[in-house]
């Protein structure tokens, strides 16, 4: 092996640590933060998150998060969305919406889809393209920075991942810092487990 695994370890890490560090903030952040706590907190909506592949990965956790945060949220599947789930959509709800490329063809359907059934639904877009067709139709944008992957290939989601799960962290803390969202409120949502217990403490 041409370099150690604790070598290729410390250069992964590096390079995300720097990734992370680079992502470029702007006043949408400002103004997607609001957006959902306007439609969700204060209207009575829901966030609903969406992505494909690895991206959908990603905004299921923070779908998951936001939800046990006290702002109600799904995740849901683009390509389902053309087959009906779309209906999960009501007039208050927002979307959040992931793609690296910016121009996923799934994800920029459902934008078409959803605004067909609610023509002034606000959407989120975290990627790595601000300038994609996907950016052109958002309310907000949140860049990842586009740096490179870590695979060797320079393909598989592995940078690109990590700045959306960073990205979902920074919108959850500051919505629950926002809103005032506090740790009774926390363990009425977590009855189990070591959270719930810790929680109650």
């Amino acid at each position: 092996m041409s370099e150690s695994i604790q070598e290729s370890m410390r250069q992964i890490i590096t390079a995300e640590a720097a990734a992370v560090s680079n992502i470029p903030y702007s006043v949408d952040y400002d103004r997607a933060i609001e957006l959902i706590i306007e439609r969700v907190h204060r209207q009575g909506g829901k966030l609903v998150t969406s992505g494909m592949g690895k991206a959908g990965q990603i905004a299921m956790n923070i779908a998951t998060t936001f939800s046990s945060t006290g702002i109600p949220a799904v995740n849901l599947h683009p390509s389902e969305a053309q087959h009906g789930d779309l209906g999960i959509l009501q007039p208050h709800d927002i979307m959040l919406l992931i793609s690296n490329s910016g121009k996923t063809r799934e994800i920029v359907d459902l934008v078409t889809l959803a605004r067909n059934l609610y023509s002034d639904l606000p959407i989120i877009v975290i990627t790595g393209n601000p300038e994609g067709p996907l950016a052109e139709t958002a309310d907000a944008v949140l860049s990842t920075g586009g740096a490179a992957e870590v695979c060797p290939l320079g393909l598989t989601p592995t940078t690109s991942t990590t700045m959306m799960t960073v990205i979902g962290d920074i919108l959850v803390v500051n919505v629950m810092r926002l809103t005032g969202f506090s740790r009774e409120q926390y363990a009425l949502r977590h009855h189990g487990g070591y959270l719930g217990q810790k929680a109650r403490c």
